[in-house]
């Protein structure tokens, strides 16, 4: 018998991915405070977490929280010892995420950082923080170009830049239409995947993904 892919992504999160019924719960909060329902799947934060650990991640910057889904993902995969800082324009957003990452016993670890993100991320420079050993990017695909160029800055040889939504349902072989907001967000991740392939300090690969979310998929860079 035939299956749909989100059905298959139900059976995985059930036998393999062990989503903790704290996150589970934040994302249906999440939800129901009328926040958009585009965090990543359950699998995906699942390999958010594992990454960082097999990585040895202990400092980890995130930009996009929406809910704090992935955000409680990669707290825990960084440790009690570990932090993640995370950026997010809502300040909605950024309210019931502290209140999920609380929930759940990650607040401690988590910095949640308000307002433009090229904001955020220009603060952190002229704070000279050190290097973060991971970047996970899931925020407005227009601005993504820069996302990653300023992560390139705030990382060190051997950090892992990964960057969500790279297919967009097959829109990302055609330049989009500049006056439309999906078009920019196209073009932006036409731009994104020509700088990590391209750009000699990064190392990078790209991946489809099906399930839950569609048919989409992301980038995976190690900065040399």
């Amino acid at each position: 018998m035939a299956a749909e892919p989100a059905e298959v992504d139900d059976y995985l999160r059930a036998g393999v991915v062990d989503e903790p019924p704290a996150f589970a719960a934040g994302r249906a909060a999440a939800h129901a405070a009328g926040l958009p329902q585009i965090e990543v799947s359950a699998g995906q934060g699942k390999l958010l977490k594992l990454l960082a650990r097999i990585s040895g991640a202990r400092r980890v910057l995130e930009i996009g929280t929406l809910g704090g889904y992935s955000t409680s993902w990669l707290a825990e995969g960084v440790g009690p010892d570990g932090h993640v800082t995370t950026c997010e324009f809502e300040p909605l957003h950024a309210e019931v995420a502290r209140r999920n990452l609380d929930a759940a016993g990650l607040g401690d670890r988590v910095d949640i950082r308000i307002g433009a993100a090229r904001d955020t991320l220009a603060a952190l420079r002229r704070e000279d923080v050190a290097p973060f050993d991971l970047v996970f990017i899931d925020a407005d695909k227009e601005n993504n170009p820069h996302y990653v160029l300023e992560s390139l800055e705030l990382t060190r040889s051997g950090s892992i830049i990964i960057v969500d939504n790279v297919v967009r349902n097959g829109t990302v072989l055609h330049p989009g239409d500049a006056s439309t907001e999906e078009g920019r967000a196209t073009n932006g991740t036409r731009e994104v995947l020509d700088i990590v392939g391209g750009d000699p300090r990064l190392d990078a690969t790209a991946l489809q993904t099906t399930g839950a979310k569609g048919w989409d998929g992301f980038a995976l860079a190690v900065v040399r």
